[in-house]
């Protein structure tokens, strides 16, 4: 039975667990296979053919070309990389469209950008989902990027980035989503977006953390942040991570082969765990658009109560109250007040995501927990 220490764990959005497949892949170069990709000796090709291989299970996931695909140290840098290198390539150009859902590894280094760039602050519906019509009215020639997340890490809500990326391609603008999300849950494909970026996140997708890759179609200006060596065709200098790198590329390999099945169970366990929650707490709102979402996320709101007292009540599940990056405060999320929530209703959102390993019994337990807990923060009165 879960406890305190073992919980349900509930929170995949934050982080998932590296799969055993991906940890099998990595031990070698962990082990005798330490070599330096730069090296010209055995040891340094093997390591070398590892990066290699890896860059092609990242890129047939994503429909894209291997020597397309950068690896980072994680999401807050491919998107730093996407963001400030584009800006920094296309000096003529000084405006940037974003949206005000974006992670904090977007939305800062757009704010940074404020300072000599003019940025665009596009807001969203009720539903979390892009205003798209005012997003294009805002394109305009002197456009040169574009950033929308794929897949927003709270509410799981799917952006328009195909729709926005054709009106900026009118423009001659660079189009870039944040994918860290979306990657391994649904099909993602950069041809079909659109896109010219597009950012990975290992540990969204049971590989380890630490390590992510940027796509970046042929073609696209984009300028290091980094210098040094000519690692990553010199645009991400520094000796490559082969142990992540090829845990990163196993996972991919891996979501290539359940993406579809996985989705299917998912939703089903994600409509489950919804239904018992409707039926054990009158009032609860469902937060973000009813299909255009991730198949694993359930963003809820307690009708009364906060969040937080929910989850404290229920230590036997592990959950959030948004997005992992940014918790610790009782100040309303920032994406919910983008949609148009009060502070108050906001504040009682719980974020629900499931994983690979998730069960129906778990769902079960869980939503008899958070009900519980809700009751009694609620002062036993149910309401």
């Amino acid at each position: 039975m879960p406890d305190a220490e073992h919980p349900i764990y509930l929170d995949f959005n934050a982080t998932t667990p590296v799969a055993p497949e991906v940890l099998e892949a990595m031990l070698p170069y962990l082990r005798e296979e330490f070599g330096n990709p730069s090296s010209t000796h055995p040891y340094g090709r093997r390591a070398r053919a590892a990066v290699e291989r890896s860059r092609e299970q990242v890129a047939r996931l994503l429909d894209a070309h291997a020597e397309e695909i950068l690896f980072t140290s994680g999401g807050t840098e491919a998107n730093n990389l996407a963001i400030r290198g584009v800006m920094a390539a296309q000096p003529e150009r000084r405006h940037l469209l974003t949206s005000t859902i974006e992670h904090p590894a977007t939305a800062l280094p757009c704010r940074h950008l404020e300072r000599e760039h003019a940025v665009s602050w596009v807001g969203v519906d009720a539903e979390g989902r892009l205003r798209l019509e005012q997003a294009t009215e805002l394109l305009r020639s002197g456009t040169a990027l574009v950033t929308l997340i794929h897949a927003n890490n709270e509410t799981g809500v799917l952006q328009p980035v195909r729709e926005l990326a054709s009106a900026a391609r009118r423009v001659g603008a660079v189009v870039h989503t944040d994918a860290a999300q979306s990657v391994g849950k649904v099909p993602v494909s950069v041809n079909e977006l659109g896109v010219d970026l597009l950012t990975v996140v290992g540990h969204k997708l049971y590989a380890p953390k630490g390590v992510g890759a940027l796509y970046v179609r042929r073609g696209t200006p984009l300028k290091p942040l980094v210098l040094g060596g000519g690692q990553e065709h010199g645009r991400r200098p520094g000796t490559e991570n082969v142990p992540s790198i090829v845990g990163l590329g196993a996972a991919c390999e891996l979501a290539r082969g359940r993406l579809e099945r996985g989705m299917a169970a998912l939703v089903e366990l994600r409509e489950r765990l919804w239904w018992r929650l409707q039926a054990e707490v009158p009032g609860m709102r469902l937060t973000g658009h009813p299909t255009e979402r991730l198949p694993n996320t359930l963003n809820v709101r307690f009708p009364g109560v906060r969040g937080s007292a929910v989850l404290a009540g229920a230590p036997e599940v592990a959950a959030s109250t948004g997005s992992a990056c940014h918790e610790g405060g009782e100040t309303a999320s920032s994406v919910l007040l983008a949609m148009g929530l009060p502070p108050e209703e906001a504040l009682g959102a719980v974020r629900l995501t499931l994983g690979h390993g998730s069960t129906a019994q778990e769902v079960d337990v869980a939503a008899s927990a958070l009900a519980r807990a809700w009751r009694v923060a609620a002062g036993g009165s149910g309401r």
